[in-house]
């Protein structure tokens, strides 16, 4: 991330990231309404669900997403990952799950600059000291609504595996990269495979 070329396109990258979120925000605003209205004629509790995430040079934000899971289920005896049958996913939620519209207002994160339209996606994790110095790199830059990880497999793998690939792309950073990543998502979306 040495390369002055580099920073040149990350600072465009946030402007478009800004325009583009903007754009879709404004786009997918009667999705967003009857999104919100499902999920509270389904269950009782918040629209959207909040939770602090790691970003950029390992600083805590509040990432959003429309709440798929009964409230309060992070304080269930549960684990934090979820099983395919997993009780604290609403039935609504599923569907969200499943379409990966839960994760639409990130674009709220992209517009705030906590997040990227495309960038490693922020773990949830106790501490930034818990990653190794090199598996910190991954937060030079923003995290993003989807990544590198999440069009080689997402779920699927395990913390090391998901950091090689942000690494990867910390490293390969550019524009054509950003297209293939951006096109690519729709691709593993239409396998369920996201």
């Amino acid at each position: 991330m040495k390369n002055r070329n580099i920073y040149t396109y990350l600072k465009l990258k946030r402007f478009l990231d800004f325009v583009f979120s903007l754009f879709l925000l404004f786009f997918l605003f009667p999705l967003f309404i009857i999104v919100s209205i499902a999920i509270k004629l389904d269950s009782k509790g918040p629209v959207i669900f909040k939770q602090y995430r790691l970003g950029k040079n390992g600083k805590k934000f509040k990432m959003y997403k429309f709440r798929s899971m009964v409230v309060d289920s992070e304080k269930t005896n549960l684990p934090l990952t979820t099983m395919p049958n997993d009780s604290r996913i609403t039935n609504f939620g599923k569907l969200l799950r499943i379409t990966s519209i839960d994760e639409l207002p990130q674009l709220i994160n992209v517009l705030k600059g906590d997040m990227s339209l495309i960038g490693p996606r922020p773990i949830r994790v106790p501490k930034y000291e818990d990653f190794s110095d090199e598996q910190k790199r991954r937060f030079e830059v923003n995290p993003g609504i989807t990544g590198l990880a999440q069009i080689n497999g997402r779920k699927s793998l395990d913390l090391d595996k998901k950091c090689e690939y942000d690494i990867q792309y910390v490293d390969s950073i550019c524009f054509r990269l950003d297209l293939k990543i951006f096109f690519s998502t729709f691709s593993v979306l239409t396998k369920n495979n996201y």
